[in-house]
């Protein structure tokens, strides 16, 4: 499985951007998916997470109310929707997925993933 991102760019504090993360090369509706982020000199977090069927949705506690995960089976595409954004979410985002059925604490862990896209920068300036 190949993952794609994109969507990110330079964007003011009380902004939005909406990521996509494209995915070829398997079968994407059985594949659970997540965003996570990395700051410079900060550890790779995670951000937010959908099951495979859509059904159940994550997120860390930093983004709970301002981000929305969702994603479209019929276009093998997962959407990270990030609005009322301040500076302190200034990273390269990361989609990534597995086929595994993680449990609750696992969806949190990097390691659950086993596909990993090339990451997309989102700067907001204040």
């Amino acid at each position: 499985v190949q993952l794609q991102a994109s969507g990110g760019g330079l964007v003011q504090a009380g902004g939005s951007l909406r990521l996509s993360c494209a995915a070829s090369g398997g079968t994407f509706s059985n594949l659970n998916v997540g965003w996570f982020r990395q700051a410079p000199g900060k550890e790779r977090e995670f951000v937010a997470g959908n099951s495979w069927s859509g059904g159940k949705t994550y997120y860390t506690d930093s983004v709970k109310g301002r981000f929305t995960i969702s994603r479209d089976n019929a276009k093998n595409t997962v959407y990270l929707q990030m609005s009322s954004l301040n500076p302190e979410d200034t990273a390269f985002y990361y989609c990534a997925a597995t086929r595994r059925s993680p449990g609750l604490r696992e969806i949190y862990e990097r390691a659950t993933y086993d596909y990993w896209g090339q990451g997309t920068q989102v700067t907001v300036s204040s």
